[in-house]
């Protein structure tokens, strides 16, 4: 399954060159292993997206341990 998500500039950057490997989500989705995410940046001050997007498959979940709440997940991404 494909999940088109909108991420802020200062957490898209650090995920576009690398540095950042995972994300930390509502899991209103079903996020499951093996699933895409469209990863596309978005603007809030503009309210539109910039056009610089990309894709990152999710290579690992944790929901509900460590403290997170049931509804929050933390997604390791490829």
């Amino acid at each position: 399954m494909i999940h088109y998500l909108k991420v802020w500039p200062e957490y898209f950057q650090p995920l576009w060159i690398g540095t950042k490997e995972f994300e930390i989500r509502q899991n209103d989705r079903d996020f499951q292993v093996g699933d895409t995410l469209l990863l596309k940046e978005w603007n809030p001050k503009t309210g539109k997206y910039t056009g610089r997007e990309f894709p990152k498959r999710i290579t690992y979940i944790i929901q509900g341990k460590f403290g997170l709440p049931n509804n929050l997940c933390v997604m390791q991404l490829r």
